[in-house]
């Protein structure tokens, strides 16, 4: 599976790595693109535990396609 998810709230690199980190500890693969404030998921995970690993690292989840 790979899903993009858009997100709110990243302002720099530290930012983006900490969005990856949150992510790849629920199991998948992910590449953050600051600039376009999205990041791309590969592997097997539900929405809502992506969604909650973003949150609870602080940031805002627009979206996930």
């Amino acid at each position: 599976m790979t899903k993009t998810m858009t997100i709110e709230g990243m302002m720099c690199k530290h930012c983006a790595a900490r969005v990856e980190k949150a992510l790849t500890a629920v199991g998948v693969t992910a590449a953050v693109d600051l600039a376009a404030k999205t990041a791309t998921i590969t592997g097997e995970a539900d929405d809502a535990a992506l969604r909650k690993a973003v949150e609870d690292a602080g940031y805002t989840v627009v979206s996930i396609a």
